[in-house]
């Protein structure tokens, strides 16, 4: 593998998410993560009047959205139909939330798109970060979005490195991706389509599609 095939087209299926146009003409995921909010304040008046609410500051709810009343929302924020925010769900904007997602009790999101039916459901921490359609966060499994010593994230993968020139970025995860119980993806972690990662894992460059990461040295391919 190369990073090359963590490509955009390579990660997730475009016609499952709100922000498909955020993407158009990005080649590496990361690279949307400075357009979200810009994004979102010119989406978030053209979406339909029928279909969503706009609550607040830039903030759009769908109607068929459920919403617990202890969640927190700060804009500017766009959750798309059937999506549902659980108890004490922290929203700190520049977030999308695709059709069908649960964010649960006690997550945090922050410059975030997830594509639909993505689930965030346990105390998780989702920052500087795209999900792919299905993916899931395993309780407790956190992106770290900063280095500690505050330097621009690398993508390392193998031998290869691609500079992001970012300072915060946290995963990217594609299609169907299934993170194990309190993980931390490093910032700068890119893990491949129907890829798992194994409870209490600490992930950091890029996993291939179709694999299982059960730690560093061993990342094996799915059996067919």
């Amino acid at each position: 593998m190369a990073i090359i095939d963590f490509r955009c087209s390579e990660l997730f299926d475009m016609n499952e998410s709100i922000a498909a146009r955020l993407f158009d003409g990005i080649e590496y995921p990361w690279q949307v993560l400075p357009l979200i909010e810009k994004f979102i304040l010119e989406l978030g008046p053209k979406l339909p009047a029928d279909k969503f609410d706009k609550r607040g500051d830039n903030i759009w709810i769908a109607n068929s959205a459920k919403i617990f009343d202890s969640a927190y929302i700060a804009g500017p924020c766009i959750i798309d139909e059937d999506a549902e925010l659980r108890q004490c769900a922290f929203i700190r904007g520049k977030a999308i939330v695709g059709k069908g997602c649960v964010v649960g009790n006690s997550c945090e999101l922050k410059n975030v798109v997830l594509f639909n039916k993505c689930e965030v459901p346990h105390y998780n921490y989702v920052g500087d970060s795209v999900l792919g359609f299905h993916a899931h966060m395993g309780a407790g499994s956190i992106t770290s979005n900063i280095k500690s010593d505050r330097t621009n994230v690398v993508i390392h993968d193998g031998n290869e490195s691609l500079p992001t020139g970012l300072r915060k970025m946290g995963a990217m995860l594609g299609d169907y991706v299934e993170v194990g119980c309190n993980s931390v993806l490093n910032p700068g972690s890119v893990i491949g389509r129907h890829s798992n990662i194994y409870p209490l894992s600490m992930v950091r460059g890029c996993v291939p599609a179709e694999h299982i990461y059960k730690n560093k040295t061993e990342i094996v391919m799915k059996k067919q």
